[in-house]
């Protein structure tokens, strides 16, 4: 059962690492340290859920309804070009306070809003859980056997996020300047922005 955890930690693992709207904006919680933690735990929650539903038979759902996907799509593309804008005007408009170095703040709620559209309406995150670790999880023979490989890829889900969050945390001083402020919100802004155009090309190749 170890190789099946460890086989599910390591696709965990490269499905999480490449840099996506997930990743950007718990990094940027994390350097601003504005309630970065919660950040890295919601982000981890919603990974469970996913990786459960994938595994244990929610890719069914995602496969038999195309009109959902599409939806899903749309929606993402729209929240995504929103937020990228929303970053890269705060970078144009230097949006720090200079008396002290810190970036504005944000409250509680509007981050958990922000951070669970970035999530849920990220089609790329239930092609990975629902399709790519669903079709795997789903050939193993046994409920032990895809509990073990879904325990895997969420330990690299709930490792990475809180790592990040925490290494953005530790870099902070280094990082919570206006200047820097500007390139992280440039680098935010560029990667919405980016992966929007990559969903908006999947949506309209998929009419």
């Amino acid at each position: 059962m170890l190789s099946l955890y460890f086989q599910g930690l390591a696709l965990g693992a490269a499905l999480i690492l490449p840099l996506g709207p997930q990743n950007a904006f718990v990094m940027n919680q994390g350097v601003k340290r504005q309630y970065h933690l919660m950040t890295a735990a919601l982000c981890s929650l919603s990974d469970i859920l996913l990786i459960c539903g994938g595994v244990f038979g929610g890719s069914a759902l995602l496969s038999q309804s195309p009109l959902l996907l599409m939806l899903i799509t749309w929606a993402g593309v729209a929240f995504l070009l929103w937020y990228g804008w929303g970053a890269l005007r705060s970078a144009w408009r230097g949006d720090v306070d200079l008396t002290d170095g810190q970036p504005l703040k944000q409250s509680r709620g509007r981050i958990i809003a922000t951070l669970l559209a970035v999530t849920w309406l990220n089609p790329h995150v239930y092609l990975d859980t629902f399709v790519v670790l669903g079709s795997l999880g789903g050939q193993l023979p046994t409920t032990t056997a895809r509990q073990w490989f879904a325990l895997g890829t969420i330990s690299a889900s709930v490792l990475w996020f809180f790592g990040l969050a925490l290494l953005a945390a530790w870099l902070s001083p280094r990082l919570r300047t206006a200047r820097a402020q500007r390139i992280i919100n440039l680098l935010v802004g560029a990667v919405m922005w980016f992966i929007a155009l990559q969903l908006a090309r999947q949506g309209i190749a998929g009419f």
